[in-house]
């Protein structure tokens, strides 16, 4: 068995800008990009075509609306107004790191997170109160290309901990998304219905995680 935690939500909880397209101006603006008028409307339409369930990279969208009102941005400068209009404060979820050390106790432990911003999950780890060496694999969609709850995202996630797919229990916050383990013959713990800290007694008491 291995398991696998989502990251936002599930282990930490993060400030995320309340409207992030007027961040995303904001940071282009200090890059030097003349953000056209009417970027609210170009920031919110689809400019890639992405298969179903594909992670469009927010950089690579943000360059893309730029293009459709014809203004280039030099010198990665979507990459890094992206980077820099997401850089939140991150809080640790109580009971999240006993939950991870529970795991490690019992096989592999590995991070899954839905996330299109380069950067945002090492740099989201680094400022909570876990070890960064406390996961085996540390997988997100704008890396392995593939968002949960599409199969190949906990394939990936899989590969990275060297497990069968159908090995993985996976932790999460939302059904919609993370359910998606069971589609991959995997498990899922809904902390709807199962809390951390339950979690945690139930791996150290050798029970199984999955009520």
């Amino acid at each position: 068995m291995a398991v696998t935690f989502d990251l936002f939500g599930t282990l930490v909880d993060v400030d995320y800008p309340v409207d992030p397209g007027a961040a995303v101006a904001d940071a282009l603006r200090e890059y030097g990009v003349a953000v056209p008028d009417d970027w609210d409307d170009a920031y919110r339409e689809v400019h890639i075509d992405a298969p179903e369930g594909a992670e469009v990279p927010l950089p690579a969208h943000v360059a893309a609306a730029l293009r459709s009102r014809g203004v280039d941005a030099p010198n990665n400068a979507a990459r890094r107004a992206v980077i820099t209009a997401f850089d939140p404060e991150v809080t640790t979820r109580p009971g999240a790191v006993e939950a991870v050390e529970a795991a490690r106790e019992v096989g592999p432990v590995g991070l899954l997170s839905n996330c299109s911003v380069p950067e945002l999950v090492p740099r989201s780890l680094i400022r909570s109160d876990f070890d960064w060496h406390g996961f085996d694999a540390i997988t997100s969609s704008v890396a392995c290309g593939w968002r949960k709850p599409h199969p190949q995202a906990f394939e990936a996630a899989a590969r990275n901990l060297d497990v069968d797919p159908s090995e993985l229990v996976h932790v999460g916050d939302d059904p919609d998304t993370d359910g998606g383990v069971e589609g991959v013959g995997g498990r899922f713990v809904n902390l709807r219905e199962t809390t951390l800290e339950e979690l945690t007694s139930r791996l150290r008491g050798g029970r199984d995680p999955c009520p």
